[in-house]
């Protein structure tokens, strides 16, 4: 069959570009066609615009960038009609790829199905979306279990959970880390004398200054017991942490926060997938996401965001596993009184109970293996 993907940032990229490996093993005529990134292009697509092209947050770079970004999305609206695929995967990235699905399933005949991996976070926000999901989208697929919930009970709309990414990342990753944790230690210059904090302050310029300033002024209290390592994104310049590190007795490592996590003995970690990854490789975390106008937010979060945490691992967990420090609550002192909890006691002990629960919620399917199986069924 005829595959075309669209991904729009480099997590779609990876995600999507192992969907197309687990594709070819179940189809072996597969042709993949795709919007996306190079590991894409490395999985056998004929990559027709980069998501560097495509990848612009903020009200203010999209208005600056309009009429590229509409120029690209006209361009790929074309292209996906004239090339006429059997199936259409769109992979996150909900603000191009819902509007991409509105066009196509007004323009089709009786091909592509339009299938969406990794459904759009609706559930936070935006959920009058379901209506564009209910007529555009053909089937939704999760990587997520508590989506079934939302989707299913209070939206009638099937779809189909075929495990987390990133649990198998994990597991694989343990697998090979014996072999792996001398050369950790030497290549970076870490001591074993002491135990390890890690900071993970984001992936984003805007994050990491918002956040790593207060998570370093906490972590200085502790640098006499313990080796305090960030971890650096791999997007972000060496040079853009420096400031940042000056005067703090702190040292940086990139792409390797794996590495990191299966060392560390406590963590401070800006919301994300990040804090998932964190559980994963059951190290207890402080969840911290400081904003601008914290308490403008504060307010405005409760009044407007459709759930009760920010963080992955409690959504997962559907209960508080991991404290979260967010907005009017994200302090020093208060980033201080939970790092100092969760590094021996009772408080520690119970969130590595609830790090199992949240692995078990997650299941051991391989999330692109089963996508795949169920995007190449005959329907």
């Amino acid at each position: 069959m005829k595959y075309y993907l669209i991904a729009g940032e480099a997590s779609g990229d990876l995600h999507a570009s192992r969907l197309m490996w687990s594709l070819k093993k179940e189809d072996k005529n597969a042709e993949f066609r795709c919007i996306g990134g190079d590991l894409m292009k490395a999985a056998g697509g004929t990559l027709i615009k980069h998501y560097k092209e495509l990848a612009y947050m903020g009200f203010i770079p999209v208005l600056l960038h309009l009429p590229t970004i509409l120029k690209n999305m006209k361009m790929c609206k074309h292209d996906i009609l004239e090339w006429q695929p059997d199936v259409l995967i769109l992979v996150d990235y909900p603000g191009f790829n819902l509007s991409i699905a509105k066009y196509v399933h007004k323009h089709r005949q009786q091909s592509p199905l339009i299938y969406y991996y990794i459904s759009p976070k609706i559930w936070a926000w935006k959920e009058y979306r379901i209506k564009n999901i209910k007529r555009d989208i053909d089937k939704l697929y999760s990587i997520l279990p508590f989506e079934a919930d939302f989707f299913e009970k209070k939206h009638h709309y099937p779809i189909h959970y075929v495990g987390n990414p990133t649990m198998e990342e994990v597991s694989q990753f343990k697998e090979q880390w014996p072999m792996k944790r001398d050369l950790f230690y030497q290549h970076n210059c870490i001591s074993e004398e002491k135990p390890i904090l890690a900071i993970l302050c984001g992936s984003r310029k805007q994050e990491i200054k918002d956040n790593l300033p207060a998570m370093l002024q906490v972590t200085d209290r502790y640098s006499d017991r313990y080796t305090v390592v960030v971890a650096g994104a791999p997007a972000i310049d060496r040079d853009y942490y420096m400031p940042f590190l000056d005067g703090h007795n702190a040292q940086l490592i990139q792409g390797q926060t794996y590495d990191l996590l299966s060392e560390a003995h406590a963590a401070l970690v800006t919301s994300g997938t990040a804090t998932l990854e964190t559980a994963l490789f059951r190290v207890p975390q402080v969840v911290c996401y400081n904003l601008k106008m914290a308490k403008l937010f504060g307010f405005l979060r409760r009044l407007f965001l459709k759930v009760k945490y920010v963080s992955l691992v409690n959504l997962v967990a559907d209960r508080e596993i991991v404290r979260e420090l967010v907005a009017d609550t994200f302090s020093v002192e208060n980033i201080d009184r939970e790092l100092q909890a969760i590094l021996s006691g009772p408080v520690r002990d119970e969130m590595l109970k609830g790090y199992e629960e949240v692995a078990h919620r997650l299941g051991d399917k391989i999330a692109p293996d089963e996508a795949a199986r169920l995007i190449s069924q005959p329907t």
